[in-house]
């Protein structure tokens, strides 16, 4: 292990350890989710940000400061996924930052990549009160945002992370445990799971899974480029 990538798996709370060798294959079982709708119309992603900071579809529009569209490299071959952004994102209008956004960026850098070469979104654009879970109704009112994201991205892979991330992408309410450690399709995009980082700051014993979801990111994107 070299001093760089044990700088970073210090800077997650994992302590310095060998990786074991991880069962996991770019060839492991491909489980099918629902295909990524296919937007009806396809914008640029400039005027997709200002669809973003107009939108009043849903209830949300009333409590937000500022929409949070996303981002990062717009030719990403990553693209990460979360659930919704927070407080701090909320007032900056940018995903994941704070505690959370922190440990992001040291579980990127610890595969050798940064919000600079990676595309970060949310499933929600605004922030739910109290940062509350997304409510269906405001999900089906914003993933459409989400899709014209991803189709005009392009990415190689998605990174969900979170389960609300999982389940929408996937279309499922299989547990995230089960859902970690194996290849998903989103549409004809290949999509890994991970435990979203303010999962982890709470559960830290679970950064050394999260390490393993992220070699297997590394190889995945390895193979595709």
């Amino acid at each position: 292990m070299n001093a760089t990538r044990l700088d970073y798996l210090q800077a997650m709370g994992i302590e310095a350890w060998q990786p074991k060798h991880i069962a996991i294959s770019p060839c492991a079982e491909i489980s099918h989710a629902k295909s990524a709708a296919s937007p009806a119309e396809t914008i640029s992603l400039n005027a997709l940000r200002a669809a973003v900071a107009s939108c009043m579809s849903c209830e949300l529009h009333k409590t937000r400061t500022q929409t949070v569209f996303g981002v990062g490299n717009e030719e990403a071959k990553l693209m990460i996924i979360g659930e919704a952004p927070g407080f701090h994102e909320d007032q900056r209008g940018e995903p994941f930052v704070g505690r959370a956004g922190q440990l992001l960026n040291a579980m990127l850098e610890s595969i050798g990549l940064d919000r600079k070469s990676v595309f970060i979104a949310n499933i929600l654009k605004c922030r739910p009160p109290g940062n509350r879970d997304p409510l269906v109704a405001e999900v089906n009112e914003c993933t459409p945002f989400l899709q014209q994201q991803i189709a005009l991205i392009k990415p190689k892979l998605l990174l969900a992370v979170g389960r609300i991330a999982a389940h929408y992408l996937l279309n499922t309410k299989t547990s995230l445990v089960q859902l970690r450690g194996k290849h998903h399709q989103f549409g004809a995009t290949p999509l890994i799971v991970t435990y979203h980082p303010a999962y982890l700051l709470r559960n830290p014993i679970d950064k050394g899974k999260a390490f393993q979801d992220l070699l297997l990111t590394q190889q995945t994107l390895q193979t595709l480029s």
